[in-house]
């Protein structure tokens, strides 16, 4: 579904700002410390938490930051603050510093940890949507699709409420296909690829790509086809937005659509 830029603007317009002003908690460890745990890991392996002051079971957004997992720092839009949403911005370790599926093994670790305490801050856990852009959009569709890694937190990854990357890789990450020695233009599916995972089961999905003709080497394309997959493996809920005459930096107006998805859930 192609969207025009004065349709976000509108959307932008209509969105009232709760004025349900947000707690912050800074720098959380979400891995456990012992004298087993690398400095890395502990130096990356944190969180912040916003969420409104009210403790009222919000619904909870964990946004992951792009760099193409090699950059990057925990961050949020301001955009979603202050909306009467959580919002969670996690680290990961980055590569060189480590490999696949490192980073994926992190934002797992990330999402169980909120999972598993989100209420004590304001959050309600049944009520998760994980999104991010570039590499924090592959990771959200990685750690949603692909089963096994929250499983490993004792978390059941179709109890998440939605995904909503935005421009993510839905093939091999281009960091992981270069740690293999593979060029960025030559696209690779496999276990490390969310379109590896597709399912009937999964959560909600909403895919955000900027115009397929300013997007990243075919960023459009293969989330349009991860949606048509979905569907033929029988999902009923992917959909996917392209927002015209925006490139890969298309966050700032993919963020109304994001925040609308949000409070459907309150």
């Amino acid at each position: 579904m192609r969207f025009k830029k004065y349709i976000f603007l509108l959307l932008s317009m209509f969105l009232v700002n709760y004025s349900v002003f947000s707690k912050e908690w800074r720098n959380i460890p979400y891995v456990s410390h012992n004298s087993e745990t690398k400095a890395y890991l502990i130096e990356r392996g944190v969180l912040d938490i916003y969420c409104p002051e009210d403790n009222e079971k919000r619904p909870v957004i964990i946004w992951f930051h792009g760099g193409g997992l090699r950059s990057g720092e925990k961050n949020l839009p301001q955009r979603l603050l202050n909306q009467g949403v959580c919002v969670v911005s996690p680290n990961y370790r980055l590569y060189p510093k480590v490999k696949s599926p490192s980073y994926i093994e992190d934002a797992a670790s990330a999402v169980a940890w909120v999972y598993h305490n989100i209420q004590d801050f304001g959050g309600d856990p049944n009520k998760i949507i994980l999104s991010g852009h570039s590499a924090g959009g592959y990771l959200a569709l990685m750690v949603g699709m692909d089963i096994q890694w929250l499983a490993k937190h004792n978390v059941n990854a179709n109890k998440l409420a939605a995904l909503v990357p935005f421009s993510g890789h839905t093939v091999t990450h281009f960091t992981v296909r270069e740690e293999r020695g593979i060029k960025g233009e030559q696209p690779v599916i496999d276990a490390f690829a969310p379109l590896f995972h597709v399912r009937k089961d999964a959560p909600a999905i909403t895919l955000i790509t900027g115009d397929r003709e300013l997007e990243l080497l075919g960023r459009y394309e293969e989330n349009a086809y991860f949606e048509r997959m979905m569907k033929v493996n029988g999902h009923k809920s992917t959909r996917i937005f392209e927002l015209d005459g925006y490139g890969h930096d298309m966050v700032e107006p993919a963020l109304p659509l994001l925040l609308q998805i949000a409070k459907t859930y309150e």
